[in-house]
């Protein structure tokens, strides 16, 4: 059962974008109310998916670069990376079937 990793500035390049499986990066701060209410959301998608799905948790206000780089100005901001590239944005909270359906379109899921 997958957990979501926590990454920094120092290990973003290496848990995202050389990540040989798709990468869903959550950019969050523990101050976000909607930021707490997807966590769980994003629990559960790692665990039922993260052998197909990485998830990447990364607190804006301890690591500001990585959000700064991908021009996240409102949170939570999910950036789905495939081969290292940005393939879908996600911006606020979402339920997880929609999030899923989203998601769905660049990763085999089921």
């Amino acid at each position: 059962m997958a957990k979501p990793i926590h990454a920094t500035e120092q290990d973003f390049r290496a848990e995202v974008i050389e990540s040989s499986q798709p990468v869903l990066v959550d950019f969050w701060a523990e101050w976000c109310g909607p930021c707490r209410m997807i966590a769980p959301v994003l629990e559960q998608i790692s665990a039922e998916h993260g052998d197909k799905l990485k998830i990447v948790k990364v607190n804006v206000d301890d690591n500001p670069g990585p959000a700064s780089e991908y021009g996240v100005f409102s949170i939570p901001t999910m950036i789905l990376f495939k081969d290292g590239k940005q393939t879908e944005r996600l911006v606020g909270f979402m339920p997880k079937q929609a999030l899923l359906a989203r998601l769905g379109k660049h990763v085999q899921l089921s």
